[in-house]
């Protein structure tokens, strides 16, 4: 618990820097905590990939510092967002948020962050199919990074909450990625299955069950 502590202010203090430096402090508690848990939950699923793989220290400190941030582009566009008409059509919002992972890019660049995390969160939504965006890059022309970064976001999305649904308890998460493999390098996969049959898998369960719990919380007193 003191390590989750830890590492959770480590990324609210990354994310508030890069948005002081590109004089982006106007952004909604909630979008600033949605984005601070979720950076965390993908990062503990790449420690726990990347050891798995038995990746070179520096390469693995690298993934997981893109997850920390690699959703920081939706913040800018979120900020854009609430600045428009309330009435935009979701769809429109849908598309418009597509743009995160250039607008992450751009912003990692222009707050001074290496190439090799810029790359990767620019490529995190790429499938390996060639289906992803935004560049259609496919099989090992994405970078490594971008593909374990795909995979770890993808299983982080499903298990959480979302406005509009509860999130999908961890098998049918892993079956739900099972079906739709052709979007995942399955020889990273196959390692990230392994993990998720692990005993260190425990601490993602109960950070994952920590934070949909927060969330119901404030729902249940906002409602």
């Amino acid at each position: 618990m003191m390590e989750n502590s830890r590492s959770m202010k480590h990324a609210e203090s990354l994310i508030k820097s890069v948005l002081e430096r590109l004089n982006l402090n106007e952004v909604m508690e909630e979008d600033m905590e949605e984005s601070i848990d979720h950076g965390e939950l993908v990062a503990m699923l790449v420690r726990l990939l990347c050891n798995q793989l038995e990746l070179p220290v520096d390469f693995q400190q690298q993934i997981v510092l893109a997850a920390y941030v690699h959703d920081i582009g939706k913040l800018r566009l979120t900020k854009n967002l609430y600045e428009r008409e309330k009435n935009t059509l979701q769809i429109e919002k849908t598309r418009y948020m597509r743009m995160h992972a250039k607008v992450g890019a751009d912003m990692l660049k222009e707050a001074g962050f290496p190439a090799e995390i810029c790359n990767a969160v620019y490529h995190h939504h790429e499938n390996y199919d060639g289906s992803g965006y935004p560049a259609n890059l496919s099989e090992e022309k994405i970078p490594m990074e971008a593909r374990i970064l795909r995979i770890c976001d993808v299983f982080a999305a499903l298990i959480s909450d979302r406005p509009y649904r509860r999130g999908f308890d961890m098998d049918t998460a892993m079956e739900l990625m099972i079906e739709d493999n052709k979007a995942f390098d399955m020889k990273i996969f196959l390692e990230f299955m392994k993990v998720y049959h692990s005993k260190e898998f425990d601490q993602v369960i109960s950070f994952s069950y920590n934070v949909n719990a927060k969330k119901r919380f404030a729902e249940k007193n906002i409602s």
